[in-house]
């Protein structure tokens, strides 16, 4: 690491932050890239391989599983063996994963395969989590935050850009092999790049010191905190993997070209991740009021969008991508500000993984969900949904985020 100064076991040279930031925004970008590929080509798979989109989206619903309960198993070990570790095995069975299937022929041997690698990749976001909040302080980390969920914006772009490219040159198993690719020299940049937390003296103490347990409070409030992560898992993972379906099957428009509509739902995460951070730090620190205005903002594009569906191409990925990135808003905040919570009771990789899991449970839902109610009702029906959804979870943002405000102020 170089001559770097620390402060309690935290990274203080800006040069060092730097250079971790960009090592974990890469490794997020790479994580979304080696698990979104198949999503971002599935309106290409059922067209090329006359498959049924609910049968197609199974392999969809059993990634968001695994991905889900590896959650809570990644976030048990995550406090417990060290992180880099984990990450570095995660990344190895994903490039194996991804290697995989291309040589699936049925949508059975598809949804086994990827969700062994729903479940790998599970092994990435608590760790990494564990491993910024014991390296740098804690405005470092909601910056670091901001920036490395840049990394699954960045990610998606690249896999939306990619995949008509890998399409049209190669089919659509070309894109499993690229991804591969990229994350095996992820994995050796890792591996080389990457401290371990356990080398810094003074850590576990740090971890484990004066270790409390869960107060009344906070139980009371984390069944409302998970089911409004899960709300907005189902929105951002069921909206961005679908919108493609959504827009081809509205507007006419083949599978090639509605895919690359995909690129602006996460161009405008990114404006939203920014926006959000800003909003937080300057005006709303309150995670659960910030988040139920977010979901607001969601149920207000996703009501507009029922109201003019079909009326123009260009608004409705305007009004998809608006609510996609409500959604990454609340789960920035969510996800990533809540977890440091919990550090006076010893379950940060914990905690970061259980509300990880809320999302994904969220997720699987959407996946198979979706399709089939797309399906039995038609896209009109879907959109008013996606505002029923949006319009639950502010609620359910709002109704506790004065009892939240308390809490934080606790801690």
């Amino acid at each position: 690491m170089g001559r770097q100064r620390y402060q309690m076991n935290k990274i203080t040279e800006t040069h060092a932050v730097n250079r971790m930031i960009l090592l974990f925004t890469a490794l997020y970008l790479i994580s979304y890239v080696t698990r979104i590929n198949y999503g971002a080509v599935i309106a290409e798979l059922v067209s090329a391989e006359g498959i049924q989109k609910s049968l197609a989206s199974l392999a969809l619903t059993a990634s968001a599983v695994t991905y889900g309960a590896g959650q809570l198993i990644s976030g048990f070990l995550g406090d417990r063996i060290q992180a880099k570790k984990l990450i570095f095995s995660g990344l190895l069975v994903t490039i194996f994963m991804n290697l995989l299937i291309p040589f699936c022929r049925t949508p059975y041997q598809m949804t086994a395969v990827w969700g062994i690698n729903g479940m790998a990749q599970a092994f990435m976001w608590p760790p990494l989590v564990k491993i910024m909040t014991v390296l740098f302080t804690e405005e470092t980390y909601k910056k670091a935050c901001v920036i490395v969920s840049w990394g699954s914006s960045c990610g998606t772009i690249l896999v939306y850009l990619l995949s008509p490219v890998c399409i049209y040159f190669a089919g659509w198993r070309a894109i499993f092999v690229l991804s591969a690719l990229c994350a095996a020299v992820m994995a050796a940049i890792w591996l080389k790049k990457c401290p371990g937390v356990k080398e810094f003296s003074g850590v576990a103490a740090t971890e484990t010191q004066e270790r409390k347990p869960l107060t009344r409070n906070i139980i009371f409030l984390l069944p409302g905190i998970m089911l409004a992560i899960a709300l907005q898992g189902m929105l951002r993972d069921g909206v961005t993997t679908w919108m493609p379906s959504y827009i081809s099957e509205t507007f006419h428009l083949s599978s090639k070209i509605s895919i690359l509509t995909g690129v602006v739902l996460p161009v405008f995460s990114i404006v939203t991740f920014q926006v959000t951070s800003l909003i937080y730090r300057k005006k709303v620190r309150n995670e659960l009021l910030l988040s139920g205005m977010l979901y607001l903002t969601g149920f207000t594009a996703a009501l507009v969008l029922a109201l003019t569906n079909g009326a123009n191409a260009g608004l409705s990925v305007f009004l998809t991508a608006l609510l996609t990135g409500s959604m990454h808003g609340v789960n920035l905040i969510l996800v990533c500000m809540v977890p440091p919570y919990f550090k006076r009771f010893g379950r940060i990789s914990f905690a970061s993984g259980m509300l990880n899991f809320c999302t994904y449970v969220g997720s699987a839902v959407s996946a198979f969900g979706m399709a089939v109610f797309s399906e039995r009702f038609g896209w009109n029906s879907t959109v008013f949904l996606w505002s029923a959804i949006a319009l639950f979870g502010g609620g359910a943002c709002l109704a506790i985020s004065k009892c939240w405000g308390r809490f934080a102020k606790e801690a």
